[in-house]
């Protein structure tokens, strides 16, 4: 197990570079438009690190470890959940020579619906705020519910 004790980004743009240029060259899942960097990265409450990921292919949550303490040891391809204010997301885990074992969250993928690089990043960083929003409570049924139309309320219709 690879401990992380600084910002893991360089290293992680290096590798997906890598990959793009070599076990994903000429996919048609790739997008032109896009290319790889790491947004966002910094450390959890509980130490390890979080951050998103965006490559020509995909958009994932990264969870490298930070810490012994708290970091699960699964097999490639586990599955397992994280908590975070808004809420539990379910990460696979992963397995790279390069930065070792990795867990992943997969937000979008392909990227085909993404026109350009600004907009990608721009995705990622909304992702990484979001994760720190705390969960809505659940509305009441009576705010969920639109009061009836003056219509329908004199039985003339919708």
């Amino acid at each position: 197990m690879k401990i992380w004790d600084l910002d893991p980004s360089p290293q992680l743009e290096t590798l997906f570079r890598h990959v793009a240029e070599t076990r994903m060259a000429g996919l048609p899942i790739l997008n032109p438009a896009l290319q790889v960097e790491a947004v966002g990265f910094r450390r959890a409450a509980d130490g390890h690190w979080v951050g998103a990921m965006v490559t020509p292919w995909s958009l994932n949550l990264l969870r490298l470890c930070g810490q012994a303490e708290g970091w699960p040891d699964c097999p490639t391809g586990a599955k397992l959940g994280w908590d975070f204010a808004s809420g539990h997301y379910e990460f696979m885990v992963a397995d790279e020579a390069q930065i070792g074992s990795y867990h992943l969250c997969s937000l979008f993928s392909p990227m085909s619906e993404f026109d350009s690089h600004e907009q990608a990043r721009l995705t990622a960083e909304a992702a990484m705020a979001a994760l720190d929003e705390p969960k809505a409570a659940p509305a009441s049924p009576a705010a969920t519910t639109p009061p009836p139309s003056r219509r329908r309320f004199l039985g003339l219709g919708a």
